[in-house]
């Protein structure tokens, strides 16, 4: 029993963290349109809670939660692959945060409304798209930990 609880709590951080990204995605069409000034005033406003609530959750996912569960599923082996699967995608994505993400998010803060660089598009568009590779990387591990789960559940037929 055990076990179960653990799955299923180690898939709804998952989906937490997976939710918080696929937000990213859904704001990208329309922020991809904005004019310098207000792209900086809504990035170093709006994602408070990304960062603080949506970054700690991740990091449980990827550090604490997913690696756990490797370690009870590791003689049950094709639940493991899976559960490995997921486990590996999300930290891929966790480390696009720190290599393409994170170094936007201190440049982005650092900028005052008179001040935002000639370059600022380029900074925006590694920031909104390592976001899209970020959400593809956590929807994939998402869904490889809920195969987990499937790979052992009993069906009648």
């Amino acid at each position: 029993m055990f076990l179960r609880i653990w799955q299923f709590m180690t898939i709804i951080l998952a989906a937490l963290t997976t939710g918080a990204a696929y937000c990213h995605v859904l704001e990208l069409p329309a922020k991809m349109g904005y004019d310098a000034t207000f792209y900086m005033r809504l990035n170093t406003s709006l994602y408070w809670g990304f960062g603080h609530i949506a970054g700690f959750i991740e990091a449980a996912t990827v550090f604490v939660a997913a690696p756990v569960l490797l370690f009870f599923l590791r003689k049950r082996k094709l639940a493991f692959q899976w559960a490995l699967a997921g486990t590996i995608s999300l930290a891929l994505a966790f480390i696009v945060f720190l290599v393409f993400t994170e170094p936007m998010n201190r440049n982005i803060f650092q900028w005052l409304t008179e001040s935002v660089p000639a370059d600022w598009t380029r900074v925006r568009n590694q920031w909104e798209y390592s976001h899209l590779a970020r959400f593809i990387l956590q929807l994939i591990g998402l869904c490889a930990l809920q195969l987990s789960v499937f790979v052992e559940t009993p069906t009648k037929q």
